[in-house]
């Protein structure tokens, strides 16, 4: 006869991960160290948390074993625990926007109308091999530098009006981001249209890249 509270203690083993991942702010940590190791600071900023705060998420992912840290003189660095961490926060989006339909509404209202045209992973591969397109990374500095799309040009969307003329003419620009809830080359793309500059985004980011077990750059020693 199987024991109640061995059953209970497992099941509530299971229950506190769901618990952790029941924050908004600690699901968006886990989206950006899924682009790579960021430090605290980094973290906070790119969440819009105070330092204090974000440590606070971190410190409770950590606990409940979904990333890990590391210093590095004064500084704290994060990374996830595993790549079945990854798995497991691209799984509970796909699962929400299979189940949950205001989250398409939430999805439209903050990535924009449907006005850029995809390109779909296959599709990109084979135009990469025959040199048809330019890959545009328009993430941030740190996270192109843990790891990129092999042979994408960077410039992070911040920079990209003053830096037009850095993009090579006379060929498609294929914009991406962090991952398929990334509005980041959405963004891009709006952009680089505004000002007559031929180009598409992504269908996938660095995360379904990864998760696909397709290859990713870094510059991180």
């Amino acid at each position: 006869m199987a024991d109640r509270a061995a059953k209970d203690a497992l099941f509530g083993e299971f229950a506190a991960v769901g618990k952790v991942l029941g924050n908004p702010a600690r699901l968006e940590l886990l989206d950006l160290l899924a682009q790579g190791p960021r430090s605290v600071d980094e973290l906070a900023a790119a969440a819009g948390l105070g330092v204090s705060t974000c440590s606070a998420h971190l410190q409770t992912l950590r606990a409940a074993g979904l990333v890990q840290s590391r210093r590095d003189g004064k500084r704290i660095f994060y990374s996830l625990a595993g790549d079945d961490v990854a798995v497991l926060w691209d799984t509970l989006r796909r699962v929400a926007q299979r189940h949950r339909p205001h989250t398409e509404l939430a999805r439209r209202a903050y990535l924009g109308p449907d006005d850029t045209t995809v390109v779909g992973t296959e599709e990109l591969l084979h135009r990469l091999e025959t040199g048809e397109v330019v890959l545009l990374d328009v993430r941030p500095e740190a996270e192109y530098a843990a790891g990129h799309l092999p042979g994408a040009l960077h410039v992070p969307l911040d920079e990209l009006t003053e830096r037009l003329a850095d993009l090579p003419a006379g060929r498609e620009i294929v914009a991406y981001c962090r991952g398929r809830y990334c509005v980041l080359a959405h963004d891009a793309v709006r952009l680089l249209r505004t000002h007559g500059v031929p180009a598409r985004r992504a269908a996938d980011g660095v995360l379904e890249w990864r998760l696909a077990g397709l290859p990713v750059d870094s510059d991180v020693a």
